[in-house]
């Protein structure tokens, strides 16, 4: 009987392999219209700023030329940010910050305050009359208490641990993230964290990838729940985007306002302590 058995299986085996399971076929995909995607980050002591540009369809190639940068970046809108009956008013042009690498359309040289008391109101008015609007507040950052270096036994290689402290009543989120060197590199490490499984003591670690004189630069933020789901939402969609069985995930907004946007607006609260390997 088990030969038999397998006998079957060789037959359905040849039989399927000698079939063509390869068509061709056209998909028609309804035109696509771009949405307007909103990025606005508070750092205390640093200049407003703001990107505001429209997203691209998923086919199409991308462009060799800085023509591409005109077709996505939204200009003439009027951007004011509130806080404290004070009105900041953001000037319509490009600015690039050297040090992180980041990019920009909207920018004024007032700097926003240390404000952990107040909303910080964002109004956006476009040209053609629609809004985008939302509230957001920096919160108190959460410091390291000690970053540790670690060699591997007989190596030169070495490890970073990074210790801080979670107030276990209350619901905390975090995103750590983890350089070499410089900002403008590309992240180790760079997550969003909630504080379910800390018990109050959080322990971030890396590999043992760094040698004597490497800078490693460890970043904690202390961020609210909106920011934590957008992050979130983003690497689902970053995940399915390279899975054809992932099912999609849209992005999380807390943009409001009848312009369809989506996007974030948030504070951005850190501790950043900054190691060399000796």
């Amino acid at each position: 009987m088990k030969h038999l058995t397998y006998i079957f299986i060789g037959m359905i085996t040849l039989l399927v392999s000698a079939c063509n399971l390869e068509k061709e076929i056209d998909i028609d995909l309804p035109d696509y219209e771009g949405r307007l995607f909103l990025e606005c980050y508070l750092e205390p002591g640093q200049p407003f700023t703001l990107l505001l540009s429209r997203t691209s369809p998923y086919f199409e190639s991308f462009p060799s030329d800085t023509a591409f940068l005109t077709n996505i970046l939204e200009d003439g809108a009027d951007v004011s940010i509130r806080i404290n009956g004070e009105e900041h008013h953001l000037q319509d042009e490009l600015i690039l910050n050297p040090f992180t690498g980041k990019l920009f359309n909207y920018y004024s040289l007032e700097v926003v305050p240390e404000n952990y008391e107040d909303d910080f109101e964002l109004d956006v008015t476009l040209k053609d009359g629609k809004k985008i609007t939302a509230t957001t507040r920096l919160l108190h950052p959460v410091k390291f208490d000690s970053i540790q270096v670690e060699f591997a036994k007989n190596d030169t290689l070495a490890r970073v641990l990074a210790f801080a402290t979670d107030d276990p009543n209350t619901e905390n989120y975090y995103r750590r993230s983890l350089h070499v060197n410089s900002l403008d590199s590309i992240p180790i490490f760079d997550f969003p964290l909630d504080d379910r499984a800390s018990e109050g003591v959080m322990v971030f670690g890396s590999f043992y990838d760094f040698v004597k004189d490497d800078k490693v630069i460890n970043t904690l933020y202390t961020i609210d729940k909106d920011y934590f789901k957008f992050l979130q939402t983003i690497q689902f969609a970053i995940s399915a985007n390279g899975n054809p069985f992932g099912q999609p995930s849209p992005i999380y907004t807390n943009l409001k306002g009848d312009a369809n946007a989506i996007g974030i607006f948030t504070g951005l609260s850190y501790d950043r302590v900054v190691t060399k390997v000796e």
